[in-house]
């Protein structure tokens, strides 16, 4: 599956970074950036300046034409009508957290930047110990399950059914708090211009 060219660039320093056993922090060292950030690119939660973006390919000791090479922009995005079935769905890891299963349905570049469409299934009992944020707008929208959000200090407990939007700079955590296995679509809209 192809994907928006964000997205591939993400997963390239990722991938790169891994094949080289590097750890986050010492990509981060070398790049001169910190280990959140680094987290933030690799896990599609932030897109990084064209400075920053150097930083981390002359760190990672990668030409930037190989770096580059096989980046390509999404075909799909040209295409009026995208059908996609469970096949075409794109496993990949936000982030380390038990019981978090995200597939990737669909990316675009939409005139105010890339949009994300992911399917998220949280295990029974599974939960973020800690905050995270995202340089997005994001949207859910409860397929199956019971769901509770903490949004900063406030908690919503979603159903089937039920969808949620909020900017995902605040600092959220889901739970899935129902007797079953929960399952989410999240729409991403990153946000690309300044706070």
């Amino acid at each position: 599956m192809q994907e928006d060219i964000l997205i591939q660039i993400s997963n390239k320093i990722k991938e790169t970074r891994k094949f080289q056993k590097k750890t986050v922090q010492e990509l981060a060292t070398e790049a001169q950036v910190s280990k959140g950030l680094i987290s933030q690119i690799e896990n599609n939660r932030t897109v990084p300046s064209l400075p920053v973006l150097m930083n981390i390919v002359l760190a990672l000791k990668v030409d930037l034409k190989d770096f580059f090479e096989g980046i390509s922009h999404n075909k799909e995005s040209t295409q009026k009508v995208i059908i996609k079935t469970p096949a075409d769905y794109h496993p990949f890891e936000k982030e380390t957290a038990k019981g978090f299963k995200y597939k990737r349905i669909l990316t675009r570049n939409m005139d105010a930047g890339p949009v994300d469409t992911v399917l998220l299934e949280l295990k029974k009992g599974a939960r973020r110990t800690n905050m995270i944020t995202t340089d997005a707008y994001e949207y859910k929208y409860i397929l199956k399950g019971q769901v509770e959000y903490q949004i900063e200090n406030d908690q919503y407990v979603l159903n089937e059914g039920d969808s949620l939007f909020f900017d995902g700079r605040l600092p959220h955590k889901p739970a899935n708090v129902g007797d079953e296995d929960a399952l989410m679509l999240i729409i991403y809209y990153f946000i690309t211009t300044g706070r």
